[in-house]
């Protein structure tokens, strides 16, 4: 199935990537009891070559999985100069399992790389065990807390440097 599956460059505000992100909202409420993601996201933080946005694509033309990166460089929030930050990694449910969020990852870390950041960093929660393992399986490790949930308990922050060793 990964042949007939296709990532394609869009921008955050792409009426697909609309659709997923209201679902993956959902999913955040469910399972934190709670409002769902408030950090501020503006579609210009995803324009190369400071950010990228993905949307993986089904046979069918249906959006199936998204994620992206912005730039971001040191500031109160706790991120560090040249740090590119993982926003709204979400495949449904019907296709998890397929390697999806692996591949997006992969690319949306090589794009990074390519414009010059030096580190990806990421924030999740304790409520997702399944992003947890993945980017620990990719290679990310636990790190001090930064972002907009950097205060809560069940806030994970977690990066990967992009350079070589």
């Amino acid at each position: 199935m990964s042949q007939e599956i296709q990532l394609r460059v869009t921008s955050y505000d792409h009426p697909d990537a609309v659709k997923l992100n209201d679902q993956v909202q959902i999913e955040y409420q469910e399972r934190y009891d709670g409002e769902g993601d408030v950090t501020f996201l503006d579609p210009a933080m995803f324009a190369p070559p400071r950010g990228l946005y993905l949307l993986a694509y089904d046979a069918s033309g249906t959006a199936i999985a998204s994620g992206g990166w912005r730039a971001q460089e040191a500031n109160d929030e706790g991120y560090a100069d040249g740090d590119a930050e993982l926003k709204r990694m979400y495949v449904v449910p019907e296709a998890r399992g397929l390697g999806l969020a692996r591949r997006i990852l992969a690319a949306l870390e090589a794009d990074a790389r390519a414009a010059g950041r030096r580190r990806m960093a990421l924030e999740t929660g304790d409520q997702q065990p399944e992003a947890i393992a993945l980017y620990l399986s990719s290679g990310y490790a636990l790190s001090a807390k930064f972002g907009h949930y950097r205060f809560h308990d069940s806030s994970r922050c977690m990066t990967k440097s992009l350079t070589p060793a």
